[in-house]
């Protein structure tokens, strides 16, 4: 009995370290999902583009990247974010990304124009 249990505690424990790893790697890539979306809409408001990228900062998970391109039709908001593995010479590091797109307005301060019915 004590036998088959020291062989099988560490693979549980590896499987446990997996799965949790798996959850993590979900719970961030909804974030950065959430920080590309949070991005546009500031976009979509007519923010300037640092308060884009603030937005979009704040909702993003721990270390990620935010990048904005603004062109004169779209404002594209991109998150890159990278999940490290529990055992590092076993599975790669995980590379998420997200991107949300949104029309370009005004920069904020400008006049709105009513909306056509």
């Amino acid at each position: 009995m004590t036998v088959e249990t020291a062989v099988a505690f560490p693979a549980l424990v590896l499987l446990l370290a997996v799965a949790l790893w798996g959850v993590s790697s979900a719970a961030a890539q909804v974030a950065c999902v959430d920080a590309a979306r949070a991005g546009a809409r500031a976009a979509a408001r007519g923010e300037p583009l640092d308060e884009v990228r603030v937005a979009a900062r704040r909702a993003a998970p721990p270390g990620a990247q935010v990048s904005v391109t603004r062109d004169p039709h779209f404002t594209r908001v991109l998150v890159r974010a990278t999940v490290a593995p529990p055992a590092r010479r076993l599975f790669p590091p995980l590379r998420l990304r997200a991107q949300a797109v949104a029309a370009t307005e005004p920069e904020g301060g400008g006049e709105s124009m009513p909306a056509q019915w």
